[in-house]
């Protein structure tokens, strides 16, 4: 299933967000050697605490992590301005009501690969992203900023996603860091079902979907 946490229901799924700060240091600090903030075993900066909402993967009992991708509008404080300024040029004004900053968007390798056998991590990847613009369209976001290594962009081309990449800069860790818009749009969605093969919808408010066990379209590798 697929919830989109926000600051009123944090309490409420304190476990799913206690996974996703473990994730994030496995995934931007020991993995990818970012130059993130760490405390212990969990990655968490200033920016958890400007109530952003968080797109959770989990299974149907909320309690096992699969994935995560952290949401901000570009009205306030982002990474995108304060620490990714150098990744797209100075002409560009990415600040608006309808853009929104995607950003720390990881998955559980392991726990995916036990529970759901038939999904390759570039899979599983392409999965959270066709959520993430289910979720944005019915939001009234019209673009995500995003930025991420070069390799993702393979991922993101074969979910269908439509993004222009604006830049690229060194520095911030083992490889150079991209900036990129993404729209979100219905034409978008529809081809991003087309090309993963979900006819379904992944998130629904109110009423998720299941995924207790893997689905046949699902599991299309």
């Amino acid at each position: 299933m697929y919830v989109l946490i926000q600051a009123h229901e944090y309490q409420k799924h304190a476990h799913l967000l206690d996974q996703s700060f473990r994730l994030r240091k496995k995934v931007f600090a020991d993995r990818l050697g970012w130059r993130v903030a760490v405390s212990g075993s969990y990655e968490k900066d200033i920016y958890d605490s400007h109530q952003p909402a968080y797109l959770i993967w989990c299974d149907e009992l909320q309690t096992r992590l699969y994935g995560s991708v952290r949401l901000m509008p570009t009205t306030g404080p982002t990474l995108l301005y304060d620490v990714f300024r150098e990744t797209f040029p100075q002409a560009f004004d990415l600040v608006a009501p309808s853009i929104w900053e995607g950003t720390r968007m990881c998955i559980d390798e392991e726990a995916i690969a036990l529970d759901f056998p038939g999904i390759r991590p570039d899979r599983a990847f392409c999965l959270l992203l066709l959520a993430l613009c289910e979720v944005a369209l019915e939001n009234g976001i019209d673009t995500l900023i995003s930025n991420y290594e070069p390799h993702m962009r393979r991922i993101y081309e074969r979910a269908g996603a439509e993004f222009d990449e604006l830049g690229r800069a060194d520095g911030f860790g083992k490889l150079p860091v991209c900036c990129g818009a993404f729209e979100v749009s219905s034409r978008v969605l529809q081809q991003m079902r087309e090309k993963t093969k979900v006819s379904r919808p992944l998130y629904r408010r109110l009423s998720f979907t299941q995924l207790g066990a893997p689905s046949p379209e699902l599991a299309t590798v």
